[in-house]
């Protein structure tokens, strides 16, 4: 839009906290147990000279955006670091433009410059993805609007620049379309090494929270699930029907299966899935799978077609999507959907939503799915649920409320300030928060209703000084 106002980042600080994991986390071949959180403020100033401070924050989770085996945790981390002081370095030098025009800008640089640094693109879009969250974030908190009615007016100025495809498309409508939902289904995450019934929970952490599988839909009646599977086969078809006889005693439900790059490639996945339609243990499951995610890994995942597994079961796209076009190759190789994470990119996700829009409108069938990295209570969460939210998602992969303990590293104040703020969200745990989920679901009012993107002033003025006051800035 040629109104949308511009823009200049005119200082930026970043901070970090350590986050211990209240349960371990399998996901694919790795376990992870801790890790670090990444917090990013910037100030802005438009034309006028009228300035306005941005927030982001993202846990750096190791062994996803990078999986070689050779990089330690530490290493992993390293690397997140690096490209979130890329694109805050880029961010500062850049010359005035829009909110949307300077994520266009940067968005090619900084993958230039993360890739001559041997960063591969999810790593590279995660630095850029907070910067342009803070940016999005200030320029709501410059006009006094929260994030939803910003982007439905479009006053970032989003346009097909860097996603040639959608050239004619009317992105204008599409975004004046959009209907934030009140309210999401949590999509709980069953680990492969989670237990799946009180009986098998070894040693109790002994916070009164559920450990168990059985625990948790009985807590939070929770009905939307994630199945991580292991790439084994017979091992996978095991653990699914040990899930089910959980499942199935319970409710309905809905299930996605994730793959999470252990598949060597179609036929692999085909084998499991021919598995799983040949027994009745696993018919009410199978029925409830709404589709499958990243089965095969992003090495050769769009170099091969995919073709005869989604004629059987939907199958989407996370860690290829490490590129503007990557869904384009993706549709080529007949996935049909794409996962929405905060970690790679508000607008990235948007535009690929945008594309479902066109490409349903032609006879299509895609999709996309809100996934998550373990985002935990606070911004990061707040920030990724607008996103799931106004894209009307439905429902939305959570693993902070389970593996993560609440709103853990942060000091009274700074829970205080969000209970405060976001009591349809949280609940208050001791002096920790955790997630508050009724039935199933997250209520999202105070977050739609903030000016910003999904986090009242307040509280994320309550977090940074929390942060200044441990001088842990990176």
């Amino acid at each position: 839009m040629t109104d949308a106002p511009t823009l200049r980042v005119v200082e930026a600080r970043l901070f970090e906290r350590p986050v211990a994991m209240r349960l371990p986390f399998r996901f694919g071949a790795a376990t992870v147990t801790r890790a670090r959180q990444a917090f990013l403020r910037l100030r802005v100033e438009d034309g006028t000279g009228r300035q306005a401070e941005g927030y982001a924050a993202e846990l750096m989770v190791p062994k996803w955006f990078d999986k070689n085996p050779d990089l330690s945790n530490e290493d992993n981390e390293a690397q997140l670091r690096r490209s979130l002081k890329i694109a805050v370095g880029l961010a500062s030098d850049a010359p005035r433009a829009t909110a949307f025009g300077l994520h266009g800008a940067l968005e090619p640089a900084h993958h230039k410059a993360a890739g001559a640094e041997g960063l591969n693109g999810l790593v590279a879009s995660f630095g850029l993805a907070l910067v342009d969250r803070a940016i999005l974030d200030a320029l709501c908190r410059l006009e006094g609007v929260p994030a939803a009615e910003a982007i439905r007016a479009n006053r970032p100025g989003i346009d097909a620049s860097t996603t040639p495809d959608l050239a004619g498309f009317d992105l204008s409508s599409f975004l004046a379309g959009l209907r934030p939902q009140p309210n999401l289904h949590l999509r709980h995450t069953v680990g492969y090494a989670d237990a799946l019934r009180p009986e098998e929970v070894g040693a109790r952490l002994g916070d009164g929270l559920p450990e168990s599988l059985t625990e948790e839909i009985e807590a939070l009646g929770v009905s939307h699930f994630k199945i991580k599977l292991s790439g084994r086969p017979e091992a996978d078809l095991e653990r699914l029907k040990s899930v089910a006889a959980v499942l199935d005693g319970h409710g309905p439900y809905r299930a996605t299966l994730d793959g999470n790059e252990q598949f060597e490639g179609e036929a692999h996945i085909l084998d499991l899935w021919n598995r799983i339609e040949a027994e009745p243990p696993l018919a009410r499951l199978r029925a409830s799978v709404l589709f499958v995610e990243q089965p095969i890994n992003r090495a050769k995942a769009l170099s091969a077609p995919v073709a005869r597994l989604a004629a059987r079961v939907p199958v989407e796209i996370d860690e290829s999507d490490g590129a503007p076009d990557a869904f384009l190759e993706a549709r080529a190789r007949g996935y049909t959907g794409i996962s929405s994470k905060s970690c790679k990119g508000f607008y990235r996700a948007v535009l690929n939503a945008a594309r479902v829009a066109r490409w349903n409108a032609e006879g299509g069938r895609f999709f996309m799915s809100a996934e998550d990295l373990t985002t935990q209570a606070g911004i990061a969460v707040q920030q990724d649920l607008a996103l799931a939210s106004l894209l009307s998602l439905g429902h939305v992969e959570r693993n902070g409320h389970h593996y993560v303990d609440g709103m853990a590293g942060a000091d009274g104040r700074e829970a205080g300030a969000f209970l405060a703020a976001h009591s349809d969200l949280y609940r208050p745990n001791g002096a920790n928060l955790r997630l508050r989920v009724e039935g199933g679901r997250l209520a999202l009012g105070s977050v739609l209703a903030s000016t910003g993107l999904g986090v009242a002033q307040t509280a994320a003025e309550a977090a940074f000084a929390a942060l200044s006051e441990k001088d842990i800035a990176a």
